[in-house]
């Protein structure tokens, strides 16, 4: 009887705090890092503090961005240097050099999440907070018919790798380049990658812990009309997304650039492509709150405590209220933003699965984290 009580009575801690938590973890998504600022005064001190406000108004716009999409760019709101300021939750330095009259750092900006949230509904933009398991970004050059993936040269490849380290950073899908050793070479080639073989896709995924793999397809040719180089791109994402289509973009060459530019030109791009196609399935619209009751299947006290871990992390989760507790079974009242779709999507992401089954709704931990063959989402 008292092992009962004990059990009942850390259970029902574990109970209580995964509200809390559930809310706690979704602002790191508010967070903004390696903000580089670099300016000039008539002191040190008044440099810094002019590089401050200049760096919280960079990371308020890349927050912004980070959560619109592009189409609503144009739209977002100018706010003054003290409206963002009281925005800031904090910030930090991460670098930082000073001379007499000169600053420069490394500035990392968190915001507050329920104020950016309000903000974006006040102005009605719709915004998506869920951030996707990383995904394996496989460029696949064809040019002079000539097909390379990990071959060198691969300037397709290389521009991937240039704009990874040299573009805005992370958004809400996190992308990974393979390092092309023997091993990559070994599990899947080019004519593999373009052609869809899930066996060889989903083991490379594995490999680098990728939830899914987009297959960049980039085909050189010269444009007939204007004499430049021109690329078209065949970009498939195979994976957890929600629709099953293939984007076709064409990129042309500027007057006088050259192919290392336009590829770069591409890869940006696409990028923003795919954060699209990510966000398009996971907007939140203004007034969507819902509740949805949920039963946990739990084996142990173990079983719940990881269920409960992994929803901390998941952004659109407001609030999980307990309701009933039992051995081999928890009850929750879910509060979330979005639809139960959004939600499958977002949990899924934490390696959650929700289910109805006869009117009832059920949450566990997945079975099998190997991705299934679907294409990346064009709305």
């Amino acid at each position: 009887m008292r092992l009962r009580t004990a059990y009942a009575l850390v259970f029902a801690v574990l109970f209580a705090i995964v509200s809390a938590d559930a809310v706690a973890d979704a602002p790191r998504l508010f967070e903004v890092s390696n903000v580089n600022v670099d300016v000039t005064a008539d002191s040190a001190s008044s440099a810094r503090a002019q590089a401050l406000l200049i760096g919280q108004s960079k990371a308020f716009k890349v927050l912004l961005e980070r959560l619109t999409l592009q189409a609503y760019h144009n739209r977002l709101p100018d706010l003054s240097t003290a409206q963002v300021t009281e925005l800031v939750q904090d910030f930090t330095v991460a670098e930082e050099k000073t001379s007499s009259v000169r600053y420069i750092a490394k500035l990392n900006y968190h915001f507050h999440a329920k104020g950016v949230r309000a903000l974006l509904d006040e102005y009605g933009l719709p915004f998506a907070e869920t951030a996707s398991k990383p995904v394996l970004m496989l460029p696949v050059y064809q040019a002079a018919g000539a097909l390379s993936l990990w071959d060198e040269p691969n300037p397709w490849r290389a521009a991937w790798v240039n704009y990874s380290q040299n573009g805005p950073g992370t958004g809400l899908v996190p992308m990974i380049l393979p390092v092309g050793d023997l091993n990559d070479v070994r599990t899947i080639g080019a004519e593999q990658a373009i052609e869809g073989d899930m066996a060889r896709l989903e083991e490379i995924a594995r490999r680098y812990d990728a939830g899914d793999v987009v297959v960049a397809h980039g085909v050189l040719r010269m444009d007939s009309y204007n004499g430049l180089p021109e690329l078209e791109v065949y970009l498939t994402r195979f994976g957890t997304a929600l629709q099953e289509h293939t984007v076709v973009k064409s990129f042309t060459s500027e007057p006088g650039g050259d192919v290392s530019k336009l590829l770069y030109r591409a890869a940006a791009q696409l990028t923003a492509q795919v954060e699209d196609n990510w966000k398009q399935d996971n907007l939140i619209q203004t007034g969507s709150a819902q509740l949805l009751p949920i039963s946990v299947p739990v084996r142990d006290l173990s079983d719940w405590v990881r269920v409960r871990d992994r929803l901390n992390g998941v952004a659109i989760i407001r609030r999980a209220d307990p309701v009933l507790m039992r051995r081999d079974e928890v009850r929750l009242n879910l509060h979330f933003i979005g639809d139960a779709e959004q939600l499958a999507l977002s949990l899924d992401q934490a390696d959650l699965t929700l289910w109805e089954e006869a009117g009832n709704w059920y949450l566990a931990q997945k079975v099998s984290q190997t991705p299934a063959a679907v294409s990346g989402a064009q709305k």
